[in-house]
């Protein structure tokens, strides 16, 4: 027990499963070897497992609920941490949002979540469930928790919010031309508040836009910065000042490059209008 290493359920998904492979084990009063033992797996693969460390594997869960006498549960689980509505570190940047100070977004594909409209955001999630890429119900929890994101940042002392988005994603049409006559409406009611500034990166930037990926940077009360970016299948939160320092440097290359917002506005307009 002296190398016992406490479990956070809260962690994440991996972090979840581990903590209930370990109490519904404990719960039987088995070890990991006498775990090991009955599902034919190594006790460094259960240690693993409950720490984290490794992938539940669809025949893993398999063999755990046949073992412990919990239905699929625990394959649902699984097939759940194998294919997460919530990418790893979104949560807890989430957390950190709703405390920081100052917020710069950039965006590629689409608007950001934080200014997007309901109609919106429940075409793109219905689109990527419809290529089986998520199911309903976690649809349903990316935009619950899109929705308390929103609303966190109507806090009474709101954070200054630095957004930039990519012109391509300004002119994808998401949702029909009369969702996006709202969205657009949304854009510009958000540039007109007092802690905001929205600008858009233009095509004729070309080769000059400062970021390929898609970039959300936090300052913190205390002042340290925090960075969260992601691919289709990863998130990533970096606390490191080394590595989110030249993500700041290439975000504010990104700002200078950019159309001043009030031109930015002007480009949001057109658009909407459909002159441009």
């Amino acid at each position: 027990m002296v190398n016992r290493r406490t479990l956070d359920p809260d962690g994440g998904p991996r972090a979840a499963f581990g903590a209930r492979l370990r109490s519904l084990r404990e719960q039987r009063g088995w070890t990991q070897p006498e775990l090991g033992a009955r599902m034919g797996y190594a006790p460094s693969h259960i240690s693993g497992v409950e720490i984290g460390s490794r992938n539940a594997t669809a025949k893993f869960t398999a063999r755990a609920d046949r073992v412990f006498g919990t239905g699929d549960a625990l394959t649902q689980q699984g097939d759940a941490l194998r294919n997460p509505a919530i990418l790893d570190g979104f949560d807890d940047y989430l957390v950190l949002e709703g405390q920081a100070v100052e917020i710069r977004v950039f965006e590629l594909g689409a608007l950001p979540g934080i200014v997007q409209t309901r109609q919106y955001a429940e075409a793109i999630q219905a689109t990527v469930m419809a290529r089986g890429a998520i199911t309903s119900q976690q649809a349903q929890e990316r935009m619950s928790r899109q929705l308390a994101r929103q609303g966190a940042l109507e806090r009474e002392a709101p954070p200054k919010i630095f957004m930039v988005i990519d012109e391509g994603a300004l002119r994808r049409c998401v949702g029909g031309a009369e969702g996006m006559a709202e969205q657009y409406q949304r854009l510009l009611d958000f540039a007109a508040l007092p802690n905001t500034v929205l600008q858009v990166a233009p095509f004729s930037m070309g080769e000059h836009r400062a970021l390929d990926f898609p970039a959300n940077l936090l300052t913190l009360r205390n002042g340290a910065h925090v960075a969260y970016t992601e691919s289709a299948q990863r998130g990533h939160l970096e606390r490191e000042l080394r590595y989110v320092q030249p993500l700041l440097t290439a975000y504010h290359h990104l700002q200078v490059e950019s159309l001043p917002q009030a031109e930015s506005a002007a480009v949001i307009e057109r658009v909407r209008k459909g002159t441009s």
